[in-house]
């Protein structure tokens, strides 16, 4: 990641996990990654909303690849669980996920703006979605099932870390983790 805008728009992603989306100023953005002053608008024309879709997309593009670091349903979502438990536990608490943080922070005042950025988001959940969906299926899980799976996954990691956040500790995370493992686990047809 050398080039400004790579850091402007991985800085973004960090500040947005941490923050929230409205929390996230392009000033903020700038000063974290050490990006010029006015580099803000030569790279990002379309302003705080690019520059947040394209957070959006670099964690989802970010989460997906530690998703495709390991094979088979429960080795993913043990991989993801301590990737969240990691990162909660450095940063005390204050890291969530910024395509959760940027769904949920619409401003109905303002759709134009927003739309883009929720659209972004829940293309990012669809995305992690049909990874674990493939994964599962791969293990001879059907179709339909997967996907029903894959949306209790999603929405349960997604919950579980803001209840960690609220929390301070990783308690809700292991409590999960062992939900959706036993699930996970009876659900493999037998020989896989």
């Amino acid at each position: 990641m050398n080039s400004p805008r790579q850091r402007m728009v991985a800085s973004a992603a960090l500040l947005i996990r941490e923050r929230g989306a409205h929390s996230t100023a392009i000033a903020d953005v700038l000063a974290a990654s050490g990006a010029p002053r006015g580099s803000a608008y030569h790279y990002f024309p379309g302003g705080r909303t690019q520059l947040i879709c394209e957070a959006v997309d670099f964690a989802a593009d970010y989460i997906a690849g530690k998703m495709a670091e390991v094979s088979g349903g429960v080795e993913m979502l043990d991989h993801l669980v301590a990737h969240y438990r990691k990162h909660l536990i450095a940063t005390e608490f204050r890291a969530g996920c910024p395509v959760l943080a940027v769904a949920i922070e619409a401003d109905p005042d303002n759709p134009d703006r927003t739309a883009p950025m929720i659209d972004r988001a829940a293309a990012a959940f669809d995305s992690w979605n049909g990874l674990i969906v493939e994964q599962l299926v791969s293990e001879g899980i059907t179709k339909d099932r997967a996907h029903e799976l894959a949306v209790v996954i999603t929405a349960s990691l997604e919950g579980v870390l803001v209840l960690a956040q609220a929390a301070r500790c990783v308690d809700p995370l292991d409590v999960v983790h062992r939900q959706l493992r036993a699930l996970l686990l009876a659900e493999k047809p037998e020989g896989n």
